[in-house]
């Protein structure tokens, strides 16, 4: 049963795929929450779901080795608590926010996935409607972009109740690292993508180290970008991913930067030497690709 919480002052949004709201107590840091019921697919979706293979999963990126993490304990109780503090630092931030003001059209509708209580968006750059997914309610409640949210773990159940086509733009911020099922949560997001719509991957080399998956943390910045092309590649109908990168000179030593020591080290600012910013973009093809 997914809940939609919609930020005080606006009306309740009513998704499409989503039936049966009804208005319940609110949280304390809320006015209102609506709860909403699965529904089935539309006769439509489905007959089109018939005649492409176009968001079907090709293979499988990751072993299931590369899935585990060193905290094995569910993320729910790992986020239970809000974290108010920025993961990256100023240069990252601004990289990305000019990369959003690039890529992002005016007046789009945004899902933003495994957000939190900052929004990386352009200030003055208008959008029709934000939608902001993680595992901390009260993180969300804080994010003032976000014009409704809901909590949801992806890596217990990858399903977005959200209708088909219904987002121009899904973004993914400093997050990507610790899906577990990411071939499943992709497929989901092209779903979700109207056609030509742009599903953005954007990462550093800050994470919490027991809550990335082992293929990350084993990985370097170069094999890291690598493995988020193969979540794209591994989804039919995606086009050809487009890289960014944008890497300080003074970076932390490779040897360095794999081992648990030097992302604590990196965390609490004693390692000189901005973030690397590396972005995978990715858009739903306009053509479906028929079997």
């Amino acid at each position: 049963m997914l809940t939609i919480h919609p930020k005080p002052g606006l009306r309740s949004w009513h998704p499409p795929i989503v039936a049966n709201l009804q208005a319940t107590s609110s949280l304390p840091f809320k006015t209102r929450l609506f709860l909403a019921a699965k529904t089935t697919n539309t006769l439509n979706e489905s007959n089109e779901t018939e005649r492409s293979s176009a968001g079907k999963i090709k293979r499988l990126v990751l072993s299931e080795e590369g899935r585990t993490k060193l905290n094995s304990y569910p993320d729910r109780e790992f986020y239970s608590y809000p974290r108010f503090v920025t993961h990256v630092d100023d240069g990252f931030i601004s990289t990305l926010t000019n990369l959003y003001q690039e890529k992002l059209r005016p007046g789009s509708e945004i899902l933003d996935l495994m957000s939190s209580w900052v929004s990386h968006l352009p200030n003055q750059a208008v959008y029709k409607r934000i939608v902001g997914h993680g595992l901390n309610a009260q993180e969300l409640a804080r994010n003032p972009r976000l014009d409704y949210f809901f909590v949801k773990d992806l890596n217990q159940d990858q399903k977005l109740e959200l209708e088909s086509s219904s987002f121009d733009a899904v973004l993914c911020t400093v997050s990507v690292q610790y899906l577990q099922q990411p071939e499943k949560v992709f497929a989901e997001v092209f779903r979700v993508l109207r056609p030509g719509g742009a599903f953005i991957v954007s990462f550093s080399n800050r994470l919490f180290y027991e809550k990335a998956i082992g293929a990350w943390r084993d990985g370097t910045g170069y094999s890291r970008v690598q493995l988020v092309v193969q979540y794209f590649q591994c989804v039919e109908g995606f086009t050809q991913p487009e890289i960014i990168r944008k890497v300080p000179a003074a970076a932390v030593d490779p040897q360095q930067e794999k081992s648990p020591f030097g992302w604590i080290m990196r965390l609490l600012g004693l390692v000189s030497g901005s973030d690397p910013f590396y972005a995978v973009v990715a858009y739903k093809n306009f053509k479906p690709v028929c079997e």
